[in-house]
């Protein structure tokens, strides 16, 4: 007996003295409990503040096994209430483990029969959940947020640590059942919430974008379609929609990725902006320039030939972007070079990613000089053998429209921190491609191009559009050559040509009619249309002289729209050179 009580007095004064500091901590963490307070997420916002992404608060039910008095019956009510498995619920309330989701995020009323049940061992937690008020609207775009409140894709991956902010921490003393100790402790840290993201976008620009490539989508039987709406001076994104057709006659809707920026196609007659731009800045050709244009040409073993086939005749260089022609760009091309080629290809920022660091962003692809083939000179020139994605391709017209100024495409505006003020990302500067007097030039043969060439249907009542007509084949999946009748139609242009305050470009997926001039085009004026309407953007007069293309000026004075073939070579033709083609179309 005296051993004994030796030995409980030796742990008492163990327990209560030498070891007292130990044994207060470890009692202290069996009633200590700390829960993560997750940050509300911030939100993302269009240009004028309108919300196009939030988190809102939802009610989670989890469970902690140990402490359900009768998970059979538990189960069974739970069942209806949460719309589960009565016998999956059974499981998770009888695993061995403190803490188990049954149902998160669930609705107000779902929460309310759960907590009126009463179970033992079952709780309710706020939980963040995303929220997009407009739907479906620009959902490409602004990505996807998982579960855990963490961004999967889109702008809500790129800009996840700012929206996520900082999360929080509740440390509360409970008994041995679980409830709160009355006087027990209590610690709060709150959570930071994450900085707003606010976007170039316009909401309504947005919209009517969407539904206008929509609309498109469906009267020419398209795959799917591209649309961007830029404001060329500042380079930032008004509307940016990607959208596939619907299945069985199901409208059209948001395609998977953002396509405008992660998927590249060939441009075709889009890209002779870039071939005659250069050769106008090297000083090899002038818009009213005449070149002796047949209507077929062999470079190496290919023979290209325009559209519509003609006689031969003299055309200026205005008239060869007007009609879009396929030989008189290649003639220019030879004349320019393929170093040249190359060079204004990446100064008109076709080959690298742009400075929006997309999530899945692709460059262009781009073979080297040295990679070319014999053809090369024919096709590259044309938009073929070369691919972009849509936003290059309209940064190279912004660059016309900018006086020759490439300026970078810009999608957020920038950041709100919890104190309300907003934090601007650096803007890269723009960088001078080709001179003012180059882009005036080149300027002058678009509106050419919209008010008597291939793309009259952009065409805008009250304004001067100057833009570009293009279709091109559709390489085949992992094999040389291209697809049977699938090609892609596109229209890139701005407005007003004097004065460029809208830019845009449509990109329709295996439309029907195939043209660019009949199923982009007609989009672009319409897009035109909303835009003007909706950022208040005056009429400019459509009789400007200045903005008259040699061949318009030409049929003012009474001259002949095609000089027949034997006529006097003008003192500043080019002749022929010899080079070669592909399926591409004006």
């Amino acid at each position: 007996m005296a051993v004994c009580f030796a030995g409980l007095v030796w742990r008492l004064a163990d327990v209560q003295g030498v070891s007292a500091e130990r044994y207060a901590v470890f009692g202290e963490s069996q009633r200590l409990e700390s829960q993560d307070l997750p940050a509300d997420r911030g939100s993302i916002l269009d240009r004028n503040g309108a919300e196009l992404a939030i988190s809102l608060r939802r009610k989670t039910v989890f469970a902690d096994p140990t402490l359900v008095t009768d998970p059979a019956s538990a189960s069974i009510a739970l069942g209806p209430v949460l719309d589960l498995d009565p016998e999956a619920l059974y499981d998770e309330l009888t695993a061995d483990t403190q803490f188990v989701y049954l149902a998160r995020t669930v609705e107000d009323d779902v929460a309310a029969a759960v907590e009126a049940l009463g179970l033992d061992g079952v709780f309710l937690t706020d939980e963040p959940t995303r929220f997009l008020p407009s739907g479906t609207l620009a959902g490409p775009v602004l990505g996807e947020v998982g579960r855990d409140d963490l961004g999967l894709s889109g702008l809500e991956l790129q800009y996840d640590e700012e929206l996520t902010g900082s999360p929080g921490l509740l440390l509360v003393e409970k008994d041995v059942v679980g409830k709160n100790i009355a006087a027990g402790t209590r610690q709060l840290e709150p959570a930071k919430r994450g900085d707003n993201l606010v976007l170039t976008i316009d909401q309504a620009m947005q919209y009517e974008t969407e539904r206008i490539l929509g609309e498109q989508i469906v009267a020419s039987k398209a795959k799917g379609g591209i649309a961007i709406v830029m404001d060329p001076r500042t380079g930032e994104i008004l509307a940016l929609a990607n959208l596939d057709a619907g299945k069985n006659g199901a409208p059209p809707t948001p395609s998977y990725d953002n396509m405008a920026v992660t998927r590249v196609y060939e441009p075709g007659s889009t890209n002779k902006v870039v071939t005659i731009a250069g050769a106008v800045e090297e000083g090899l050709v002038e818009g009213d320039t005449r070149l002796s244009v047949p209507d077929t040409y062999r470079v190496a073993d290919v023979v290209f030939k325009d559209d519509e086939p003609h006689e031969e005749a003299w055309w200026s260089v205005d008239e060869i972007m007007a009609e879009s022609s396929n030989v008189g760009t290649i003639m220019i091309g030879q004349r320019l070079g393929k170093d040249r080629i190359n060079r204004y290809l990446n100064e008109f920022g076709m080959a690298d990613q742009t400075a929006l660091d997309f999530p899945g962003e692709s460059g262009g692809i781009l073979p080297a000089p040295d990679d070319w083939s014999g053809t090369s000179i024919g096709t590259v020139p044309i938009g073929q053998g070369v691919a972009v994605t849509a936003l290059q391709m309209l940064g190279a017209y912004n660059t016309i429209a900018n006086g020759g100024t490439y300026v970078a495409p810009r999608l957020v505006r920038g950041l709100v921190d919890s104190s309300g003020k907003l934090h601007v990302p650096d803007i890269e500067k723009g960088r001078r491609v080709v001179s003012e007097e180059t882009a005036a030039a080149v300027t002058k043969m678009l509106v050419g191009a919209v008010v008597e060439g291939t793309g009259k249907a952009a065409a805008l009542p009250n304004y001067t559009v100057a833009g570009k007509t293009g279709t091109a084949g559709k390489p085949r999946d992992n094999a040389p050559g291209y697809k049977e009748g699938a090609y892609v139609a596109s229209f890139a242009g701005f407005l007003p040509a004097s004065a460029p305050r809208l830019s845009a470009i449509v990109v329709l997926d295996e439309p029907t009619p195939i043209y660019g001039g009949l199923t982009s085009a007609p989009a672009f004026s319409r897009l035109a249309a909303a835009g003007t309407r909706l950022f208040a953007v005056p009429p400019q007069p459509t009789d400007d002289a200045s903005l008259s293309s040699s061949s318009e000026r030409d049929l003012a004075a009474g001259a002949p729209r095609r000089p027949v073939p034997g006529r006097p070579v003008p003192e500043r033709a080019l002749g022929a050179g010899t080079l070669g083609p592909s399926p591409t179309r004006a």
